[in-house]
């Protein structure tokens, strides 16, 4: 799989409400057949970065992905609310899914 975490430094402005502003696009990218997952955190330390969590099947899907419709649009709509490019993190993963933290399991 291709596996991406990003951070984005959102405008002060905009941080509040940045998931209404991103919603479009995730729903969209979540709706890809290649997509594992896209899921957003807001960081506890700065409340203005929110760090994205993706994954796709492999580099096919993730071409797809930023070949969409969706992405193209997305380019467009969501550099205005933020306060510098987006930092990545991409990399290609031998497996496809998440993978047990066995030094923290969970024994009931």
């Amino acid at each position: 799989m291709i596996f991406i975490t990003a951070k984005f430094q959102v405008l002060p402005e905009d941080a509040d409400t940045w998931m209404d502003i991103a919603g479009e696009f995730t729903a969209a990218t979540r709706a890809e057949p290649g997509c594992l997952w896209f899921d957003w955190s807001r960081s506890i330390d700065d409340s203005n970065e929110y760090v994205l969590v993706e994954a796709f099947r492999d580099g096919d899907a993730g071409g797809e992905h930023v070949n969409s419709a969706h992405f193209q649009k997305a380019r467009e709509t969501l550099p205005p609310h933020l306060a510098s490019t987006p930092k990545v993190v991409s990399t290609s993963v031998d497996q496809g899914d998440w993978s047990e933290l066995g030094e923290l399991a969970v024994n009931r």
